[in-house]
């Protein structure tokens, strides 16, 4: 009898581990706290002033979330990931109407065909092109990200009700496409996007381009489609800058038309790279007015030692437009050094400098360091982080 009972418990066992090993649902997150200080702030008492302030998501924004992996056999697995942002200073979700605001979707995988999901995810700029930027790295973050995050390279929002695909990788090539869906019957491009990239990795060269495209027929926000693929509000960025609702400028213009490519080569403890952007917006609002955002970045990391990361970014943008508003341009110098207490566990100090230099009149001839609250009150900001990051 004892045998029986001692045969019957291991079977029991060896299959709990089998359903274990086929199966699985990962708890991770990342909590991300610092102290700025940034020398010029425009106030609500009027003119520019200084600020200390604690903030949340200086280089990564928090998050925690959920991710799932269900073997079906075959090289094919169910996946899903529900991904949720916060503000560690008052604990609130960094949206008010969503529980998973930077990722919710669910797919199937196979190893010999590559992954489809649907949901709320990211688009192709994100995936191929910021990588190779400071801005979309764990090196650099929200400051370093070019002037009002005009290329969305730091994933100021995500595209709802789409369906993406991302390649295996064949010899170091993966290829990956998403469409959005408006969602709206009789507007079927009514605030929708569409993207599609790709990156190819051949020993210490790894190479990345991405294209993003919105379209809407609102010209205010009042006629925003708010059940179409991008409905985010943003703070300071450019949707910021120029639609106070805070609502993304692609769904408010005829068409936005958003390309990138970027080039990093490893070499020793060293790697180099450089990125570049382009932004073209077509009839914004009502105004019929077009415009164009450029940005040039060359970036640097050097591991001093295993637990000490310096990484340092020179960003060159420049606006055009046929308003007759002016073409500002902008220089930006950022800086950071990381030490890693575990593989976990860091803490980092980071600058940025920024410089605007407007032609004539403009709403864009402003400095304004993306994640700092307001713009300067001058043609230049100054901010510097220390800060302690954590991931689980």
């Amino acid at each position: 009898m004892n045998k029986m009972l001692g045969i019957g418990a291991t079977a029991i066992v060896t299959v709990a581990g089998v359903a274990h090993a086929q199966s699985s649902i990962t708890l991770y997150g990342l909590i991300d706290a610092g102290l700025t200080y940034t020398n010029n702030q425009i106030s609500g008492t009027g003119g520019g002033h200084s600020n200390w302030e604690m903030t949340s998501g200086a280089v990564q924004y928090g998050r925690w979330g959920l991710r799932g992996v269900e073997d079906l056999g075959a090289g094919v697995k169910a996946i899903f990931t529900l991904e949720s942002g916060f503000n560690l200073n008052n604990g609130q979700f960094s949206s008010s109407n969503r529980i998973f605001n930077r990722q919710a979707y669910i797919g199937l995988s196979s190893r010999d065909y590559g992954a489809l999901t649907l949901g709320r995810q990211t688009d192709s700029m994100v995936d191929f092109v910021a990588p190779l930027s400071l801005t979309g790295t764990e090196f650099g973050g929200t400051h370093f990200a070019h002037p009002l995050d005009n290329d969305n390279l730091n994933d100021s929002f995500q595209i709802n009700n789409s369906v993406k695909y991302l390649s295996p990788n064949f010899g170091g090539l993966r290829i990956g496409a998403l469409y959005g869906f408006s969602n709206q019957a009789g507007g079927f491009t009514n605030n929708r996007a569409y993207s599609f990239g790709m990156s190819y990795a051949w020993g210490a060269l790894n190479f990345g381009a991405g294209y993003l495209g919105l379209s809407s027929s609102a010209r205010t926000p009042a006629q925003l489609n708010t059940g179409g693929a991008v409905t985010d509000t943003t703070g300071a960025s450019l949707q910021g800058a120029l639609a106070p609702t805070g609502v993304p400028l692609g769904v408010l213009a005829s068409n936005q038309k958003t390309f990138g490519a970027g080039v990093n080569y490893t070499f020793g403890p060293a790697v180099a790279g450089f990125v570049y952007s382009h932004t073209k917006l077509t009839q914004f609002f009502q105004s019929g007015l077009s415009g164009t955002f450029q940005n040039f970045e060359g970036n640097f990391r050097y591991a001093l030692t295993p637990a000490v990361e310096l990484s340092g970014a020179y960003t060159y943008s420049r606006a055009g437009g046929n308003g007759g508003g002016g073409i500002p341009h902008w220089n930006q110098l950022s800086a950071m050094a990381d030490y890693r207490f575990s593989r976990r566990t860091d803490i980092y100090i980071q600058s940025a400098w920024q410089r605007s230099s407007p032609s004539g009149t403009s709403p864009l001839g402003v400095a304004w360091i993306n994640g700092v609250a307001a713009p300067s009150s001058t043609s230049t900001q100054v901010e510097a982080t220390v800060g302690l990051r954590h991931r689980f």
